[in-house]
């Protein structure tokens, strides 16, 4: 039985940061993007005093480098300290030697990864798996979540199951999918993380720990005669892992209520088709799976949690008996190779078991936080019931060179129970930072879920933004871009001869712009196809001059205030004056400490919001000239 904790609106950097500074000693860090908050989280509790749950203060240290981090974790953990770290990308690449050694030597620590591309071609601060895929080989167990509860949650097992089994562990979770992405979760109290922490374990690694009054040798040089033997002698502790964490796994069940395994199944009891994959790529899969069996289809989906050590039997034992034909998802690309990481880790698993081999195919999606949505799993299951599908096949691109690309057809409708949202911006308006807050909002002061996701240009301050913002009575797995928006908000009026705002509007919705004219001269402004979307979908369309409101309250150009206010006020998720209420409130504790004028003027915005907040009466059809 699920029991309750309270509640938390963050995203997953903030999650697991929470984590580690609860279980570890030191923390050793150095920015990268877009793993940086987590060292940011950690640095700023430890300088309020927070203490973790032995009532220390944790040390943390910011080094001069990635590979610096990793040997101050090294020499930490050698010391007897139980210390973390957070990276991604390069900075993961930076830090494999010491990995190889804190591996070798059998050093219980975590590593928590907000996965990343490596740069190749070009440089990349999206998401993919190419990062932890060229760590794979270090020794390092590797325990993939997707989503932000994944990631708290994760966070604390791989933290319990390394000082159980003295095997370190990579935390990971996808860059910005989920590292920046705003949800509800379940926080893991205090008292959960005390009992899950194995206190035997830990007096053991302190133990193990260099010290001149107990010396040991560590860290020699081998020649031939023994080096192989010493390198084997470790396949123990490793074999010994995936029990280690599903038991992990169990008694944080008995906890928290939230259950969880090694290999997850989900689909028909009797699927003919599934497909495997892990990390936030899960959410379009399984809300695919769900559409697609409830249509009377035989399909399922296989999330990997723990890739390393890959526990054959554990694999095996999660699909159905009836699976004859299977698609391997992989979030990275090896050139050269004879299929990606985990597709190789699938045919191997069969190889090596007593089951009948099914047919495999194998490709890859989402690099660089590509896009991947339910209709592009319906398209890799399409194409399983082809006579010869195509393996090594690419998904979500047009692949005119080499030809791998499936064709994706129409766009699949899985979940109709949230309210969708996007608001269109530039880089350090405000747009950001109030949609942020707008979804505390709603999710403190109602039972709904929430997602917030952000769409930022790599150039940032200054580039366009689009926040997508979701809200509903359900846990939202939706961990792709809104493709019909209920509400629309366009926050910047030069960019309607730019972009087509309104190309994912839902035929009813609700459409709010900021624009210098009043709601009698704005139609003629618009452009003829914005104005033909609008009649079209017979939309509610108002319109607020915040520049103008802002300005007279000397907020500048910092319109976000006014339009948060508006958004409240004509989209109904909150009764108006309680949500102007909790707006003020949250200025409050944004702006107090820059003193009680900038909070005054914030307040004087918002009820000036109200007062130009007007709707637009526009013709219901458009007439040639």
């Amino acid at each position: 039985m699920k029991k309750t904790f309270p509640k938390l609106i963050c995203d997953a950097n903030e999650a697991v940061a929470r984590i580690a500074h609860k279980t570890n000693e030191v923390c050793a860090i150095y920015p990268i993007t877009p793993a940086s908050p987590m060292g940011e989280h950690v640095d700023v509790f430890s300088a309020k005093g927070e203490k973790n749950i032995w009532g220390n203060v944790p040390k943390i240290v910011e080094m001069q480098s990635e590979g610096g981090a990793a040997g101050a974790v090294h020499g930490s953990l050698q010391g007897g300290a139980l210390t973390t770290t957070f990276t991604a990308s390069q900075g993961l690449l930076l830090m494999i030697p010491n990995m190889y050694k804190i591996a070798g030597e059998l050093l219980p620590g975590v590593i928590h990864i907000a996965a990343r591309t490596v740069a190749t071609h070009a440089l990349s601060i999206f998401a993919d798996h190419s990062d932890v895929m060229a760590a794979r080989q270090t020794g390092f167990s590797m325990l993939f979540g997707g989503s932000v509860q994944e990631a708290m949650d994760f966070a604390l097992i791989t933290q319990v199951a390394t000082l159980k089994s003295r095997v370190p562990f990579m935390n990971i979770f996808d860059g910005f999918r989920t590292s920046h992405e705003i949800s509800k979760i379940d926080v893991i109290p205090d008292e959960v993380i005390k009992a899950m922490m194995p206190e035997e374990e830990i007096m053991a690694h302190k133990k193990r720990s260099l010290d001149p009054d107990h010396p040991v040798i560590r860290g020699t040089s081998q020649n031939p005669d023994v080096f192989f033997q010493a390198r084997e002698a470790a396949n123990t502790y490793h074999e010994k892992v995936p029990g280690i964490v599903q038991d992990t796994m169990d008694e944080f069940y008995k906890h928290t209520g939230r259950r969880y395994s090694l290999f997850y199944y989900l689909g028909h009891p009797e699927a003919e088709k599934i497909a495997v994959i892990m990390g936030s790529g899960q959410g379009p899969v399984m809300e695919a799976v769900d559409t697609m069996v409830k249509n009377g289809e035989k399909v399922g989906a296989l999330i990997v949690r723990l890739y390393r050590p890959f526990s054959i039997d554990h694999f095996i034992d999660a699909l159905p008996e009836t699976v004859k034909k299977v698609a391997v998802l992989d979030r990275t690309k090896e050139p050269g190779s004879t299929g990606e990481p985990l597709y190789l880790d699938v045919v191997s698993a069969f190889m090596e078991s007593d089951r009948e081999m099914p047919q495999i195919i194998g490709g890859r999606y989402g690099l660089s936080s590509k896009e991947f949505d339910p209709a592009m799993v319906k398209a890799i299951f399409d194409e399983l019931d082809k006579p010869k599908p195509k393996n090594h096949f690419t998904i979500g691109i047009n692949d005119d060179v080499s030809y791998k690309s499936l064709d994706v057809g129409d766009r699949l409708e899985t979940v109709k129970t949230t309210f969708n949202c996007m608001f269109y911006g530039l880089g350090s308006d405000g747009t950001v930072g109030a949609n942020k807050n707008s979804i505390k909002i709603i999710g403190e002061t109602t039972d709904n879920y929430v997602q917030g996701y952000f769409v930022y240009d790599s150039k940032k301050a200054g580039a366009q933004t689009v926040s997508h913002l979701r809200f509903g009575p359900k846990p939202i797995y939706s961990t792709y871009l809104i493709h019909k928006a209920d509400f629309i908000a366009c926050h910047q009026f030069n960019f309607i001869d730019k972009y087509d705002i309104l190309k994912n509007v839902k035929k009813g919705g609700t459409f709010l712009l900021n624009a210098p004219y009043s709601n009698t001269e704005i139609w003629d402004q618009l452009p003829r196809q914005m104005q033909e979307e609008i009649v079209e979908n017979q939309l509610d369309f108002y319109v607020v001059d915040a520049s103008r409101v802002a300005q007279e309250a000397n907020l500048g150009k910092r319109t976000n205030t006014v339009l948060q206010t508006c958004f409240f006020a004509i989209s109904g998720i909150l009764p108006k004056e309680e949500a102007i209420q909790r707006i003020k409130d949250a200025i409050v504790k944004t702006y107090s400490h820059k003193g009680d004028k900038i909070v005054q003027m914030n307040f004087n915005a918002v009820d000036a919001s109200l007062e130009n907040l007007q709707k637009v009466d526009y013709p219901r059809q458009i007439t040639n000239n």
